[in-house]
């Protein structure tokens, strides 16, 4: 098992796979989790990597969304694919990411990630609403190992 793994219970991981699925019924958007303990490079680099070995990029429309973690390095990134970010001005993460940071600082790493989901889901809604006939292309699921 991955340390990161258990850097969050059970219960834990579970409340944040929920607020994926409902942040996702109101967006043909993707939203994934990657948590690690370190990251050893540029975070955003990292967090390409890690979008990239998660399959991301391969949405149909492009509008998969990462929320990257490397909780012992404090490093967190945001990434948005080539869909999202030909329709959204370029800080249009900023206060998600912001939000996170505040949580993150108290030591409520769930809370500040069910927020961020939450507002990614409805800033997402926005560009990419929910069709009926949309289909969960990614896992809700928190990745730890890539």
């Amino acid at each position: 098992m991955p340390q990161a793994q258990t850097f969050l219970s059970e219960q834990e991981q579970l409340s944040i796979t929920q607020a994926i699925r409902e942040a996702e019924k109101k967006t043909s958007g993707e939203i994934r989790i990657h948590i690690e303990p370190h990251c050893k490079e540029d975070v955003m680099d990292r967090a390409a990597y890690v979008f990239e070995k998660l399959s991301m990029h391969t949405t149909q429309l492009r509008n998969g969304v990462l929320f990257y973690i490397a909780y012992k390095d404090k490093q967190i990134a945001i990434l948005g694919d080539a869909g999202i970010n030909t329709k959204v001005p370029e800080n249009f993460w900023d206060s998600i990411y912001a939000t996170m940071r505040t949580y993150f600082a108290q030591g409520d790493f769930v809370k500040g990630l069910q927020l961020a989901i939450n507002e990614a889901g409805n800033q997402l809604a926005e560009h990419f609403p929910c069709k009926s006939d949309d289909i969960n292309e990614l896992s809700n699921e928190i990745s730890f190992d890539v």
